[in-house]
């Protein structure tokens, strides 16, 4: 191997050498071999996918002396020179660093003279999404009307920061992500000319960690050579990677499924133990669990997993619908560990939220079971007229999921009434849970501090309970519409913003079983608590009255 890094060394020469980019290479290469070229090319695509490549391929096949059915013969003194980066007619600017409007003035006054050696001179500017407003204004009119001796060839990462009138006066070419199988294909021809050796699912492993960068891959593979040779092992690849194996990942899947909370902390605990890095446990977890979700979905050759690993899924996934298990994707994926990356407090929670979903019925019977739910409610309310609040029957109260935040605890409980509430879950709720909707202002009213204990620690500042505690009180429930009248206008004010009234709002909802909206009054009548006196008093003691505050005591003001 000599001392030129992989990807350098490995570009192609030639546009048949792209990879994975047969829409865009096949059109260059008409036009090279009709003549038909443009003055203004515009390639954008993800990084490591061959833009700035195809570029320089496309100056020498213009320059070329000797061109071959329109590719470069990369043997004439032109194409050397590109090949070699010393051509003084390709010009290669950076958008990044060079993006001001003196930069680009300079090209302007440079591209009039002709080429040195060449017959075009070809300016690829990269990262052309960098250039300042002004730099865009300064290149617009040459793109307009270049000479005909200048061909210019913009690349970009992010093609939407390019101003549509730079976008209206080139040819558009868009790379695609390089798919895995072109990748391990090129790693193996690589790796036959480096006398590198190494199989197909690690270099499989190097093309899932690329992304769709061919160049990325080569870097990930020449790193794994450094470390470990040139006899590179599956699990050597791996360990380079940040790529575990770890049984327990599909140990704590399986906890996850089927909701064993217990069972899920043991694992997590050993995890912890181990000193296994929680990101990358994360990251494979939910891997895992994506290839659940194919499975469920009817799609397991999507999944890339092992015959023995996919039986496994097909009964694991037996156990969730699919809207439950892609709930519980998201709430691994959504896993931040930025506070303290090795703490297990993030996967216990999302492991506990997971368990706290309910599970459905095997399957096939969820979606009967829950059909005859509602053929049975709605029929015993047909024939049985409705009945008062204190008289109702557990079979006649419509199908509303029990809201267990609001149940009595425990240890309040008589232990008869704790004991049936046990035994017979899926009976109708208790009777200190929320009534069924819909609800009188009473019952609003008095289930209300109950809502407010439910929303401590929400908000910015996890103070929405103490907004809602003492200084509001539920003055109207018309329909959806629910009117909280407030003392202070500082709370008011509070509530009224919308992201406050929203967590409000889905709050309600989840307690009361009815998409309330909020509706904000402020009280006219006066405060009988104690004003202090209105002159006198420090700016800060006056705001804090006004806020809510009461003086309890006021030490006497002594004459100097």
């Amino acid at each position: 191997m000599t001392s030129q890094v992989l990807y350098r060394k490995w570009r192609p020469q030639t546009l048949a050498e792209v990879v994975g980019q047969e829409p865009v290479t096949q059109t260059l290469l008409n036009a090279l071999r009709t003549g038909r070229l443009a003055h203004a090319y515009l390639f954008c695509g993800p990084r490591g996918t061959g833009k700035t490549s195809t570029g320089r391929i496309l100056a020498k096949a213009m320059n070329c002396l000797s061109p071959q059915d329109g590719e470069p013969c990369n043997a004439c003194s032109i194409c050397e020179a590109i090949t070699e980066g010393r051509a003084f007619d390709l010009m290669e600017i950076d958008g990044a660093s060079n993006r001001g409007i003196d930069e680009i003035r300079d090209i302007r006054e440079k591209i009039n003279f002709a080429p040195s050696v060449a017959k075009y001179k070809v300016y690829i500017v990269d990262e052309v999404h960098m250039l300042t407003e002004p730099a865009f204004n300064a290149l617009l009119k040459t793109l307009e009307e270049p000479p005909a001796h200048a061909v210019f060839v913009l690349a970009t990462t992010e093609v939407h920061k390019v101003p549509a009138t730079i976008l209206s006066r080139c040819q558009r070419f868009d790379f695609r992500r390089v798919p895995k199988s072109a990748i391990v294909g090129k790693l193996e021809q690589i790796c036959g000319q480096e006398d590198i050796h190494i199989g197909p699912q690690a270099l499989m492993l190097v093309a899932k960690a690329a992304t769709g960068s061919l160049r990325d891959a080569e870097n990930l593979l020449e790193q794994i050579v450094l470390h470990h040779g040139t006899d590179v092992t599956l699990d050597q690849a791996r360990e380079e990677l940040g790529i575990t194996d770890d049984e327990r990942v599909r140990e704590l899947a399986r906890h996850a499924v089927k909701g064993d909370i217990a069972a899920g902390f043991a694992t997590i605990n050993t995890l912890s133990a181990d000193g296994v890095d929680l990101r990358q446990f994360t990251r494979s977890l939910a891997e895992y669990l994506r290839g659940l979700l194919l499975v469920k979905a009817g799609a397991p050759e999507a999944a890339d997993l092992s015959p023995e690993d996919a039986e496994e899924a097909k009964t694991l996934v037996s156990l969730r619908s699919l809207n439950e298990i892609s709930s519980i994707i998201k709430v691994f994926a959504q896993i931040d560990f930025r506070v303290d990356p090795q703490s297990t407090l993030p996967l216990e929670l999302a492991l506990v939220d997971c368990g706290l979903r309910p599970k459905g019925e095997a399957e096939g019977q969820a979606d009967k079971g829950t059909a005859k739910k509602k053929a049975a409610a709605a029929g015993a309310a047909k024939e049985k007229p409705p009945t008062p609040k204190d008289e109702r029957t557990p079979e006649s109260v419509p199908d509303v999921p029990a809201t267990p935040q609001y149940r009595a605890p425990a240890d309040e409980q008589p232990a008869q009434e704790h004991s049936a509430v046990k035994e017979t879950a899926p009976a109708a709720p208790a009777a200190s849970s929320i009534p069924p909707p819909p609800h009188s202002l009473e019952q609003i009213r008095e289930h209300w501090g109950d809502f407010v204990k439910a929303c401590k620690g929400m908000g910015s500042s996890g103070n929405l309970d103490a907004l809602l505690r003492s200084s509001c009180e539920v003055v109207d429930v018309s329909g959806d519409v629910l009117t909280l009248d407030f003392r202070y206008e500082f709370h008011k004010n509070k509530i009224e913003d919308p992201k406050y009234r929203h967590q409000v709002e889905v709050k309600l909802q989840e307690v009361f079983n009815v998409p309330y909206q909020v509706r904000c009054t402020q009280s006219k009548k006066e405060d009988n608590r104690p004003q202090p006196p209105k002159k006198g008093h420090h700016p800060v003691i006056d705001a804090a009255v006004r806020l809510g505050a009461r003086i309890m005591e006021e030490e006497p003001k002594h004459d100097e």
